[in-house]
């Protein structure tokens, strides 16, 4: 399966935890904190939660709490090994 996108993470985002009021998802948010986003650990758990089970991957919650940002998480769930079959 092909990497995960930036585009792609900000739609799950919006999809799963919402739109924080003020924030445009669709600029240059790589490297802006999840806090500065209006996301917090929990929405970033549920959101991870939703990519792991559609890309049959494992995703550490300690690694998602570790990623602060989405460049992190992408790099986290990009290199999260694929479940067992």
């Amino acid at each position: 399966m092909s990497d995960l996108t930036i585009h792609e993470l900000t739609g799950k985002l919006r999809e799963c935890a919402g739109d924080a009021e003020g924030v445009d998802l669709d600029g240059d948010v790589l490297d802006v904190p999840f806090l500065e986003l209006g996301y917090d650990s929990l929405a970033l758990l549920q959101v991870t939660g939703v990519i792991a089970r559609e890309r049959l991957i494992d995703i550490a919650d300690d690694a998602v709490i570790e990623a602060h940002t989405p460049r992190l998480l992408l790099e986290v769930i990009n290199s999260s090994p694929n479940q067992a079959a």
